[in-house]
């Protein structure tokens, strides 16, 4: 299934570009399998997009990016495969620690962390500290991550806080609630890309994306670089964000 985009109407004068941009990372199987590539070779070239939308955030001057990279449904794929992906992203950690610190990248995840290897878990945590002081892109990984055990979560600490009377339920808002969530810090996506052309949220940022644009591509994510991304702003440009409101008459 193919999601075309309509004919480029913007200019970079026009060109809105969004605070925060989550990712759902789809299709480096698919990109592998059309080669004839074993499925961590696509994991692998993954990386690589990685690499460059990183950079291309910098230049276009989106502060966020949130990279859907591991959910906590992933943990039920067979066992040799998640050792694999597991063994990547320590890789990854290691080998683009340098590469963050030279482009001033701050590495944040979000998720339940403790289910990660206590090899990895090292790993992520050195990187995320070395990088903790970096002014550039703010990239958050979704490790272990699920958007309904995010919301399960927030809603224990906020029942704990009421049990411990630090908290009345009278005081339970929109806000409170997402002061409780692992995103707590950031601002909420502007803008959800999805490659390989699937049409569903994957249980990914549920509360955070009630008002972000959608944007779907039929891009693998191995084939997603800065080109691909500017075509995405360039869709969320034609975006009227009203935020549940009636546009103006006169508008």
């Amino acid at each position: 299934m193919k999601f075309p985009f309509k004919k480029k109407t913007t200019t970079p004068d026009t060109l809105k570009v969004p605070e925060h941009v989550a990712i759902i990372m789809d299709g480096n199987g698919r990109w592998a399998k059309n080669r004839g590539l074993p499925r961590a070779a696509g994991h692998r070239a993954g990386a690589d997009s990685v690499r460059e939308i990183v950079r291309s955030c910098d230049k276009l001057g989106i502060k966020y990016l949130t990279l859907y990279a591991f959910s906590s449904e992933n943990w039920n794929r067979p066992e040799k495969e998640v050792t694999m992906l597991m063994g990547l992203l320590e890789k990854f950690l290691k080998d683009k620690l340098p590469e963050m610190l030279e482009d001033n990248v701050r590495l944040r995840a979000i998720g339940r962390l403790d289910m990660l290897p206590a090899h990895v878990r090292a790993e992520l945590d050195n990187a995320i500290e070395k990088t903790s002081k970096n002014t550039a892109v703010t990239m958050t990984l979704a490790l272990s991550y699920g958007g309904r055990e995010e919301i399960v979560d927030a809603a224990k600490s906020i029942a704990e806080a009421v049990n411990k009377g630090e908290l009345s339920t009278d005081q339970i808002t929109n806000d409170l609630f997402s002061s409780h969530l692992y995103t707590s810090d950031i601002p909420d996506p502007d803008l959800l890309i999805r490659t390989s052309g699937e049409v569903r949220l994957s249980n990914f940022l549920l509360w955070q994306l009630s008002y972000a644009e959608i944007v779907i591509t039929s891009k693998n994510w191995p084939e997603f670089r800065h080109d691909e991304l500017v075509t995405a702003l360039e869709e969320y440009s034609r975006r009227d964000r009203r935020f549940g409101k009636v546009k103006p008459c006169n508008a």
